[in-house]
């Protein structure tokens, strides 16, 4: 984490062979390593850390190694967010710090699917009602920011249940289509995102969000910011 964190840093949660099997596409797939690590909620101070519970937002950091497993590459397990009080999912956002990643996001249904490339300084925006998919399709280790809001667990089981994502992005970037989605649409392709009205850009640091109060709203109150979020999937985004 040198060069990307010079705050306290927590013992890592790791993710092994065994945690992610299930939503592999080949599941008889072993290793012998560690699969990605993730640090949550970090503050630079405890003036941060007080701001970020008061906001009941985290911020995190996940690092993938490069590699395959059985010739799909690494990833995250995948999980979706629950509704808000005001019923829709709550969002998150990311920024890669090292690394690329792409971001596979679809609908519960996979009635959308859509495909972010990031690479360092990018942010990818999951709107309300998206689940996701990191997935490290390069030679170095990625390293990945989120804010998130800690009002909810995330849910992993719809990708346990189906055996991953609607697609497994193989060695050399095949799409892969998840037979568990037999309806499942085809993958739509989207830049990284920039809400300057929110100060989120390439210039400005994720991290830098802590303080500003308006710019990370949209993580609890999604209801709020509908049509930034329609604009950005050029989709109507689930309710």
């Amino acid at each position: 984490m040198n060069g990307y964190w010079d705050g306290p840093l927590p013992e890592a949660q790791v993710r092994t062979i065994d945690d992610m099997r299930q939503v592999l596409a080949d599941r008889t797939c072993t290793a012998n390593h560690p699969l990605y690590y993730m640090y949550r909620h970090l503050a630079k101070s405890d003036d941060d850390r007080r701001w970020l519970e008061e906001q009941r937002i985290s911020y995190d950091i996940t690092a993938i190694p490069p590699g395959t497993l059985c010739g799909e590459y690494v990833k995250t397990k995948g999980h979706l967010h629950p509704d808000n009080p005001a019923g829709l999912g709550y969002p998150e956002i990311y920024e890669v710090l090292q690394g690329r990643g792409h971001y596979l996001l679809q609908t519960r249904d996979a009635g959308d699917v859509i495909m972010i490339e990031a690479s360092a300084g990018d942010k990818v925006l999951i709107p309300p009602g998206y689940g996701h998919v990191t997935i490290n399709p390069g030679s170095k280790v990625l390293v990945m920011s989120n804010l998130v809001s800690t009002a909810f667990a995330s849910d992993y089981q719809p990708y346990v249940d189906r055996n991953g994502a609607a697609y497994y992005e193989m060695e050399g970037g095949a799409l892969v289509k998840n037979p568990k989605y037999p309806h499942a649409a085809p993958v739509r392709h989207l830049p990284p995102i920039e809400v300057r009205e929110l100060s989120i850009d390439r210039t400005t640091p994720l991290y830098d969000l802590v303080g500003r109060a308006r710019s990370v709203a949209f993580l609890n109150h999604p209801e709020q910011f509908m049509e930034i979020f329609a604009e950005l999937t050029n989709y109507p985004v689930p309710r």
